[in-house]
């Protein structure tokens, strides 16, 4: 069926049908006939260029093009007599007799013109149900009827439905106010913030909040996990009918594949949707450890792998009637788990055990000493931790989950969580012609987050180049959110390179937590200056005072300028001079309450840890970026103001 706005000749209408329908495949949509212009295909009659997508089954081009040129000239002669009269029927046979590269020259200028005329005289059109077709509409798409549950083509196209993704929208939209997003995710769920995983919803006091995925932080302000109310966000199938733009989320699809050339997404159920810019924020996957790959169905169905709200659902289900839980992991996620799950025992009869091979929690950043003594904090907790432990063998008896420790001792459980990490989500790669980082994992991307062209990656899974540390994958919250961010902001254009050093944050409940960006690890040197802890200096605190939980979030823009490093050395000759003594790492029997550790690479600070110290991530961002070697760091650490609630 062909739609025609304006007012044409008889010959100019003859002459773009048959331009039309030479040169051009067939696609069938719903029960119709969908013709697509070879000149007009890729745009609408109000609106710029924009690629139609193949929603339905292309109806393969015919043979040949000279058979296309007769069969459907043919077809055309009934029209030609009924708007032209014979004249044109005489000239369309006569065409015909061409060969079809002659008949299409024949009539170009005609189809042109005729285009031309319908580009000056544009008609709105509203569909049938009354909704208006947009530019972003193909002219394929008859009526809001049969248009696709899915958008056959997105001018940005999401995948993924994580923090990344939520940035990378935000930017879209702020600098193309009017766009129209497209986000591809797995999971059922809209876009959500996973930190409240395993901190403030483990810790809340009223379950009907838990029920409803929301969670008081730590100043006891209400809020939910998910960025935005599902208010705020349009169908799928109403995206292209948006004036002002939107975002739609696609739930429970993966992107198989993507063909960089043709800039198609293809779907796990075949659908195959056309993109102008893509973004992959895939994630990553939690790590298994081999011993559950290997063992019984029945032990793998009381093993959790933890990362997203239905793991959160489960685990909170399991550990209610439970009477026993084993984490096995020290970093973050598991320390982080335990304590939670620690304070949960208090009231209840379960027993929580953590274990991990290291020697303390968090033995992969923290120190030696403060891995100790955090560990000891975890204890403190409820929980039982087993640190230079782990687990050999795993077999199922009698309804209970059978742990052999490489200690030799044999331990009973309900139910394990294993947190140790997580693999970048890069599965796409092979498929689309991707490169991946053999040694970092993740997507290689260069300083704009540009895997290749129109294709941009962020968050965990990718693999970016830090020009003061050199190439790096990162998997925390801030990085997501900057990472998304910058490929938004360069997926419209402005082609800004990856300079900002992402922080991260970890709570041990309300009253322990820290901060640290860079590169903290714990084989490298350190050198730390502690103070004494007051009442401010607890993420409890930091909340009552920004109410803010995620607190990537209180950093001001300013952290995020091309500001110079501040002048250590000037500013530390306004204090006191402090003596040798405070370069010694510290001893166990220390109370840790609040202090900074600067972590050394060729004696010069490539990451620093806030312990109890927030609101200061500023001054360590600056003095990463800065890259300087330094005489006496205890000099350096007098700029975190140390003592200043000090009585």
């Amino acid at each position: 069926m062909f739609r025609i706005a304006g007012s044409v000749t008889a010959a100019r209408l003859t002459a773009a049908c048959c331009r039309t329908v030479t040169t051009k495949q067939f696609q069938v949509h719903g029960a119709s006939l969908h013709v697509l212009s070879s000149d007009t295909s890729r745009k609408t009659r109000h609106g710029p260029a924009h690629r139609t997508p193949p929603s339905w089954q292309s109806v393969r081009s015919m043979a040949s093009a000279g058979e296309s040129q007769s069969k459907i000239n043919y077809i055309f002669f009934g029209l030609a007599a009924l708007f032209g009269g014979g004249g044109i029927v005489y000239y369309m046979r006569e065409t015909s007799k061409d060969t079809p590269k002659k008949a299409a020259a024949a009539v170009s200028s005609a189809s042109k013109e005729a285009a031309e005329t319908v580009a000056e005289k544009p008609v709105p059109e509203t569909t049938k149900s009354g909704k208006k077709l947009l530019d972003a509409v193909p002219q394929s798409y008859p009526d809001f009827e049969v248009m696709p549950e899915i958008p056959g083509h997105a001018k940005y196209l999401l995948i993924g439905g994580g923090t990344a993704s939520f940035a990378a929208f935000r930017a879209i939209r702020a600098s193309d106010a009017k766009a129209q997003v497209l986000v591809v995710t797995e999971e059922e769920e809209l876009p959500y913030m996973r930190p409240p995983l395993s901190k403030e919803l483990w810790y809340s006091d009223e379950p009907e909040l838990v029920e409803k995925m929301k969670f008081k932080q730590w100043n006891g302000k209400e809020r939910s996990v998910f960025y935005n109310p599902p208010s705020f966000y349009v169908e799928p199938k109403e995206l292209a009918y948006q004036e002002n733009g939107g975002v739609a989320v696609v739930k429970g699809r993966k992107v198989m594949k993507l063909n960089p050339q043709k800039q198609v997404a293809v779907l796990d159920n075949g659908w195959e949707i056309f993109y102008d810019k893509v973004l992959i924020a895939t994630g990553g996957r939690p790590r298994n450890i081999p011993v559950f790959e290997r063992a019984s169905q029945e032990v793998k169905d009381r093993v959790t792998l933890f990362r997203g709200i239905k793991d959160f659902k489960r685990l909170d289900e399991v550990s209610k009637n439970a009477s026993s839980i084993v984490v096995v992991g020290g970093g973050f996620l598991g320390s982080e788990l335990t304590c939670a799950l620690g304070k949960r025992s208090r009231d209840s009869s379960l027993k929580v055990i953590q274990m991990f091979p290291e020697q303390g929690n968090m033995g992969k950043v923290l120190p030696e000493y403060l891995s100790q003594w955090t560990t000891a904090k975890v204890r403190e907790e409820g929980a039982t931790v087993k640190s230079e432990t782990f687990v050999k063998r795993a077999r199922f008896s009698d309804g209970k989950v059978i742990l052999k420790l490489n200690t030799g001792e044999e331990i009973s459980t309900d139910h394990v969580v294993v947190a140790v990490g997580l693999e970048p989500n890069t599965e796409l790669a092979k498929e689309s012609g991707l490169e991946v980082d053999d040694v970092h994992g993740g997507f290689r991307v260069n300083a704009e987050l540009e895997a290749r062209s129109d294709i941009w990656v962020a968050g965990d899974a990718s693999s970016f180049y830090d020009i003061k540390l050199g190439r790096r994958r990162v998997e925390h919250h801030d990085h997501a959110v900057v990472s998304g961010r910058l490929a938004g902001e360069n997926m419209t254009g402005a082609k800004k390179p990856y300079w900002h050093q992402s922080m991260f944050w970890s709570d041990l409940g309300p009253d322990v937590g820290y901060e640290a960006i860079g590169i903290v690890d714990s084989s490298l040197p350190t050198v730390a200056v502690f103070a004494k802890a007051t009442e401010k200096d607890t993420p409890r605190a930091v909340v009552e005072e920004t109410g803010e939980s995620l607190r990537s979030v209180t950093e001001t823009e300013a952290s995020a300028t091309d500001e110079p490093a501040p002048d250590v050395e000037s500013a530390a000759k306004l204090v006191a001079e402090v003596e040798a003594e405070n370069r010694v790492a510290p001893t166990p029997k220390e109370d840790y309450g609040k202090g900074v550790i600067f972590y050394l690479r060729d004696d010069i600070i490539v990451g620093v840890v806030l312990w109890n110290l927030f609101n200061r991530m500023p001054i360590a961002r600056k003095i990463v970026k800065e890259g300087k070697q330094h005489q006496d760091l205890a000099e350096v650490a007098k700029l975190f103001d140390l003592h200043a609630d000090e009585d």
